[in-house]
């Protein structure tokens, strides 16, 4: 009998936490995210009460570990901090880390998993932040230097202390990193603090003006989130 996480065409595994340090609808947009990748991804969710638990043995199967949005970095780091050690030995190990808004706060150090070449910090408290409130927003960024518009509610900016082997994909407009992709031992670690995995009614729900586009999908910043995930990938 195979094991739950091994697919009849050994599809790469992606583990997509949802449990007690992540909100409702967050985990939901990430993997519907992945599944519109081109990846190919076998996506299972993982956390308390989750069929896939959280493990190192779970984490040895899978490619890609995606941590979604959240609440409070401390609270979510006390639900979290007993798998630290296994997620940085997944990454180190080739493993891949995704983390949207609060998942990048906790690729940082304080509180967190430390797996950057640096630290996080909370945007709206950078100077010329063009968002100062910690409720839902729209934040412009560069990404790839291209101007867009995308869903934010109190992300984090990261402070690299080196760009070597990183991959600057966005900024804010005050030239903070808004994503990221950067090495850690033979793996990578992919970061942003807006959401671009976020879907319409995310806008329409937070009473937010909703980026205009043929595509709403894409308006919303759809293809920069795949475009996150297919360069933490390669």
């Amino acid at each position: 009998m195979r094991h739950a996480l091994q697919s009849r065409l050994a599809r790469p595994v992606a583990l997509v936490y949802r449990g007690p340090a992540s909100l409702p609808g967050c985990s939901e947009a990430v993997a519907e995210l992945l599944a519109a990748s081109r990846w190919n991804f076998d996506i299972h969710f993982t956390g308390p009460g989750e069929r896939v638990p959280l493990s190192q043995a779970s984490l040895t199967r899978a490619a890609l570990y995606a941590q979604p949005g959240g609440d409070e970095l401390d609270e979510a780091y006390r639900q979290l901090r007993e798998h630290r050690e296994a997620i940085r030995r997944f990454v180190g190990a080739g493993g891949r880390y995704l983390g949207f808004c609060l998942g990048g706060y906790l690729a940082g150090a304080t509180p967190g998993f430390a797996l950057l070449p640096g630290d996080t910090d909370r945007y709206i408290d950078t100077r010329r932040a063009t968002v100062r409130t910690a409720g839902n927003a729209v934040v412009e960024v560069s990404w790839r230097g291209r101007p867009r518009r995308l869903f934010f509610q109190d992300g984090p900016h990261f402070a690299l202390e080196t760009e070597e082997g990183a991959t600057v994909l966005a900024i804010y407009d005050n030239h903070t990193v808004a994503a990221a992709v950067t090495p850690f031992g033979s793996g990578r670690v992919g970061v942003v603090g807006p959401h671009p995995e976020a879907t319409p009614d995310w806008f329409t729900d937070a009473g937010l003006p909703r980026p205009h586009g043929p595509d709403p999908q894409l308006a919303c910043g759809r293809d920069l989130a795949l475009d996150l995930v297919n360069a933490v990938m390669t």
